[in-house]
């Protein structure tokens, strides 16, 4: 049986013994040494009939020289190193690979290699497959690692070339067409679900291989080194799809011909010192639409971690929420109803935070769930849409019901299934659990979005205010902190963080700083901090332009302080800070009962 070109049958050993002598002699099998032993080890175990023994633990020893005390879950050298074997075998069989018979890959949850063959063997002359049939690994074992591979729409002209890509894809096609059927009763009936293969407007970038300001081997291993970080940390943002190539048929969704985008860069070493310089080029006019340097020290955490804290400082740059891509070209990319038009009319309606905007973004995705229902992207989107009718129910003009954060918490809860690992997905349950008072469920969904993509600004933004009105204060300031610097948007709303952050640590001038940088127009919600450190300082007068600004833009609000505060802020002496300032402004605050009527 054959699926895209593979044949469903085992390779003789032979045959596999003499493929990876072909891949590890290849130039364009680039890895260090220890990868390369990482490759022969698995490889070698699995033709001895040892696969069952390829777990974390083993290979650390034999490959890293780790001892018996390697604990997987402090040390991720092997979840790493996987990661990086992963991309590098993908690169060769789209390079020197192009016309291989035996295609060798590790399969993501796990570190069992599967080998097939590609072609027109005839079963009956082949070996019988012994290979696993592809089982996640619990624990430790378990892969986090996102490759570039997973991007939809990369396909080449070539089939052999396609089949490796149907091996690395064949997973999660099946997850959402499985998720899909979920999603029937927001989808009309005759409409076939989407796959993970299907046509694709979100903005494509390339990222080109950094180049070498020397011609020394340790300035181009960290050349490539800087460039593979990057590449890993861009495709754990689900909004863009990341290449290392251009396609032959040049077929990456029907907005595009070729990849909108080219992150190029270079890297040089002097000294201790490591400098690198990174720009976006929009392809069609070769225009420089983002460009920053970079400096570090490398004796500080050494050269792997600081390739890596720069790789996540560009990813975070390019392809954060609110950021270069979705402030550039948004009318070219937007021009077609789509569902990355969805994309960016929910970011634009987050910067916005108009009635009109919210309408404008919740039809488009109401509409795009209908068509790809098994997007989880999109199905979190809707989530936060719902979401923010609850939390910004003053700013929205909506009413604050149980029954619309239901809808919220289905949502974000469907999404997950779609997607267990999609930051946006994990951080709308995070924020429905929040809201519904269930703040263990919360800081959980909050604390496996910010693993899976720790750049998203607004994944460490949200799980950080979370923290923090959970009472976890200095963990949650410092996620923010680091979201602020980083430039996270909307403009003006993390601000509002920093100044609760200040106020209760009993820093009141600094929150009145934070307060007044923040945009204070965004939500009613934003004033009242403001009224509480202005009452904190016992500045009456300047207090009093709150209130009546409250009054007359917001008057709902004002009987339903109190609520609106403890569904905010867990602790019981956090809330009495807060209201306390409140009242010593001049606004009085009803109690629970009263508030309630």
């Amino acid at each position: 049986m054959t699926s895209a070109g593979i044949n469903r049958v085992a390779a003789s050993q032979e045959e596999v013994q003499q493929q990876l002598e072909r891949i590890l002699s290849s130039r364009e099998f680039r890895l260090p040494e220890r990868a390369r032993r990482f490759l022969e080890f698995v490889v070698t175990e699995t033709l001895a009939g040892r696969r069952d023994y390829l777990k974390a633990f083993t290979i650390a020893q034999a490959v890293f020289g780790r001892d018996a005390h390697f604990d997987a879950q402090q040390d991720p050298c092997v979840r790493i190193e996987a990661g990086r074997l992963r991309r590098e075998l993908e690169h060769y069989y789209l390079t020197d690979g192009g016309a291989d018979r035996i295609i060798i890959t590790i399969p993501k949850g796990g570190y069992i290699p599967v080998f097939d063959v590609i072609g027109s063997a005839d079963p009956a002359d082949r070996v019988p497959p012994e290979q696993p049939d592809r089982p996640g690994l619990p624990g430790d074992d378990r892969e986090k690692i996102t490759t570039a591979a997973d991007t939809d729409g990369l396909e080449q002209p070539d089939r052999r070339r396609r089949s490796l890509y149907w091996l690395l894809a064949a997973g999660v096609m099946l997850m959402l067409a499985s998720a899909a059927a979920l999603l029937q009763q927001l989808a009309s009936p005759n409409t076939a679900p989407e796959t993970a293969t299907r046509t694709d407007k979100r903005p494509t970038i390339i990222v080109e291989r950094f180049e070498s300001g020397s011609d020394d081997r340790p300035a181009a291993d960290v050349s490539r080194g800087m460039t593979d970080e990057i590449i890993e940390k861009l495709v754990r943002f689900n909004d863009i799809v990341v290449v290392t190539a251009i396609p032959r048929n040049n077929n990456i969704g029907k907005a595009s011909s070729e990849p909108l985008y080219a992150l190029q860069g270079s890297v040089r070493l002097e000294g201790n010192r490591l400098r690198s310089t990174a720009r976006l080029v929009r392809r069609a006019d070769a225009a420089v639409i983002w460009a920053n340097n970079y400096d570090a020290d490398m004796k500080v955490q050494g050269i792997p971690k600081t390739q890596a804290s720069l790789a996540g400082d560009i990813a975070a740059a390019v392809a954060r929420p609110f950021g270069v891509i979705f402030q550039t070209d948004t009318a070219a990319i937007a021009g077609n109803a789509d569902a990355f038009s969805c994309v960016l009319s929910y970011y634009s309606y987050r910067s916005e935070m108009t009635v009109q905007a919210h309408e404008a973004a919740k039809s488009c995705l109401q509409q795009a769930v209908k068509e790809t229902p098994a997007d989880s992207n999109i199905v979190a989107l809707l989530s936060l849409m719902h979401l923010d009718e609850f939390r910004f129910s003053y700013q929205l003009h909506r009413q604050s019901t149980a029954a619309t954060l239901g809808i919220a918490k289905e949502l974000a809860e469907h999404a997950v299934q779609l997607d267990p690992k999609n930051a946006r997905a994990l951080q709308a349950l995070m924020l429905a659990s929040f809201f519904g008072n269930d703040a263990a469920a919360a800081l959980s969904a909050g604390a496996a979005a910010y693993a899976s993509n720790p750049n998203d600004t607004e994944v460490a933004g949200e799980y950080g205010l979370r923290l923090s009105m959970s009472g976890e204060w200095d963990k949650g300031c410092m996620l923010i902190s680091e979201a602020v610097g980083k430039n996270a948007g909307p403009r003006g709303y993390y601000e509002v963080g920093m100044a609760l952050c200040a106020f209760m640590r009993g820093d009141t001038q600094a929150a009145e700083l934070w307060s007044r940088m923040s945009d204070l127009n965004y939500n009613p919600m934003h004033r009242l901090v403001l009224l509480s450190i202005l009452g904190a300082l016992g500045k009456q007068q300047e207090a009093q332009e709150q209130v009546e600004w409250i009054r007359r833009k917001s008057p709902a609000l004002i009987p339903n302080i109190r609520r609106e505060v403890v569904s905010r802020l867990a602790r019981t002496e956090d809330q009495k800070r807060f209201l306390a300032g409140i009242e010593a402004a001049g606004l009085p605050v009803q109690d629970g009962e009263a508030a309630k009527n």
